[in-house]
């Protein structure tokens, strides 16, 4: 079920009032019901799949926190995740390492004798499995007890407002938070459902919108060239950042209404000044994840200097390659690495060339300057997101560079000037409130106005998405990860 459908319309308001007025009993019951139901909306058979992971590592959490020896703990772990990565291998990458094996083969002469599966990837099975690994982790840790009640411990790993598309949150944020009553507040209210109007704007108006521009140079890319391919991936960098974070807003909005807090997942990542910041603000559910469980465990910076950029690398390029069967998304993620450990191993040099041109002396032009980069450095990367195979990448990149003075209207990317100039409009709106936000509670701020000014600022935004919105099939981005 997406959340711009109006299913999801019916659905949202049926589950709350419902959830409010059972009993507390009764709650956990009826939100494990209306998940399973939530996902079954995409493809019922696959719900099995979930629940075969849940039982599995149900069981698994039991027996780590009873097994009072070391090392037969760490097998039952390493059972448990083999389970999961196993999952995650068949489904979403046995095509893929199947693909390699047969180009290997035939580099050699040889025929490869395994077959294709035809199987569909089950929708957001990266989310659920890395939210039901650090389950595992964290108990196995001891930082976490083991979850006796099996439905509580389904509803951790299939809670709907994020069961597809994160944020990938914690057994210790989560678990607690299904034995509280919440009660019925309105300010609480308010302000989900002002986050899931905040998303719903950032989808519909501006991320689907985009799709008229980036899909056609990407999906054509020999017909584009010059700054048609430049702003086209400059778009994509904001429909990404708009159908991700859109989808995580209304996510932490439904299950605030609720009584629910979730992980914040966004914090205005294009205001970053270097890489290293961005990767602080951007999905950050699943890059504290990363760090977590992966970069200190390879030691962290805990380790020598060479050590530590490996660690770095190899953090990146598996998060990479955690986004899709694809060696486009491993480019992906070893450039956001590659930019990272360059920027760490530059730093003094760069802080001195700085100085010596005066940026020091003019702080709001060397914050521009950096952001910048940062914000060019992270497009480019997104080429390779975006594109369908590496071939197309290049091409992307290689037109970009054929410039002519042609191109220089508003007509570089078709004749739609209307939906063009929109899309600046709306993207300019998004990121002065950003700004704003910056020093600013917009909650607290909002709550200080009269009722009619707040009641103002809803209806223009519903009349915005109303009218603005591009409704119909679009999917959220992240939804195949």
């Amino acid at each position: 079920m997406l959340f711009n459908s109006f299913t999801f319309l019916l659905f949202f308001p049926i589950v709350t009032i419902i959830y409010f007025l059972l009993p507390q009993r009764a709650r956990w019951a009826w939100l494990l019901a209306a998940s399973c139901y939530f996902y079954m909306f995409f493809k019922a058979v696959y719900i099995l799949i979930l629940f075969f992971t849940i039982i599995i590592d149900y069981f698994a959490g039991i027996l780590l926190e009873n097994e009072p020896n070391a090392q037969r703990k760490k097998w039952w772990l390493i059972a448990s995740l083999v389970a999961n990565i196993g999952v995650l291998a068949v489904f979403k990458y046995f095509n893929f390492l199947n693909g390699n094996l047969s180009g290997l083969c035939t580099l050699f002469g040889a025929t490869n004798p395994i077959p294709y599966l035809n199987i569909l990837l089950p929708i957001g099975l990266s989310f659920h499995t890395f939210q039901a690994m650090s389950y595992t982790i964290e108990v196995y840790r001891g930082n976490q007890k083991a979850e006796r009640h099996f439905g509580i411990y389904a509803l951790y790993v299939m809670f709907y407002p994020q069961l597809v598309a994160g944020p990938i949150e914690r057994p210790q944020n989560m678990l607690h938070q299904f034995y509280e009553k919440h009660v019925f507040d309105y300010q609480r209210v308010v302000e989900g459902l002002r986050m899931m109007l905040w998303g719903m704007f950032k989808k519909v108006v501006i991320a689907d919108r985009l799709t008229l521009f980036v899909d056609p140079v990407y999906n054509h890319p020999n017909d584009y060239h010059g700054f048609q391919t430049i702003l086209a991936t400059i778009f994509f960098s904001f429909q990404i950042f708009c159908d991700f974070s859109g989808y995580s807003d209304i996510a932490l909005g439904s299950a605030k209404v609720m009584g629910f807090d979730l992980m914040v997942n966004f914090n205005r990542p294009y205001f970053s000044k270097s890489i290293s910041e961005f990767w602080k603000r951007w999905h950050i559910s699943l890059s504290t994840w990363f760090r977590d469980y992966l970069y200190i465990s390879l030691g962290g910076n805990r380790v020598s200097k060479t050590r530590t950029y490996f660690n770095q690398f190899i953090t990146f390029m598996i998060s990479g390659l955690w986004h899709g069967a694809n060696w486009t998304f491993v480019i992906w993620g070893s450039l956001h690495g590659a930019y990272l450990i360059f920027g760490e191993f530059t730093k003094k040099f760069r802080g001195k060339v700085g100085a010596g041109i005066g940026l020091g002396k003019a702080p709001l032009l060397n914050k521009f300057v950096q952001v910048l980069t940062t914000f060019s450095l992270a497009a480019f990367a997104w080429i390779f997101f975006r594109a369908a195979d590496f071939s197309t990448a290049v091409t992307i990149i290689k037109n970009s560079l054929h410039i002519s003075k042609a191109q220089l209207g508003l007509h570089i990317l078709g004749d739609d000037t209307y939906n063009f100039v929109l899309c600046f409009v709306f993207i300019g709106i998004m990121e002065s409130i950003h700004w704003f936000m910056h020093n600013n509670d917009v909650n607290l701020l909002l709550n200080r106005q009269p009722v009619w000014v707040r009641w103002l600022i809803y209806i223009l935004f519903v009349c915005t998405i109303v009218n603005f919105g591009m409704f119909g099939d679009h999917q959220f981005i992240y939804f195949q990860f």
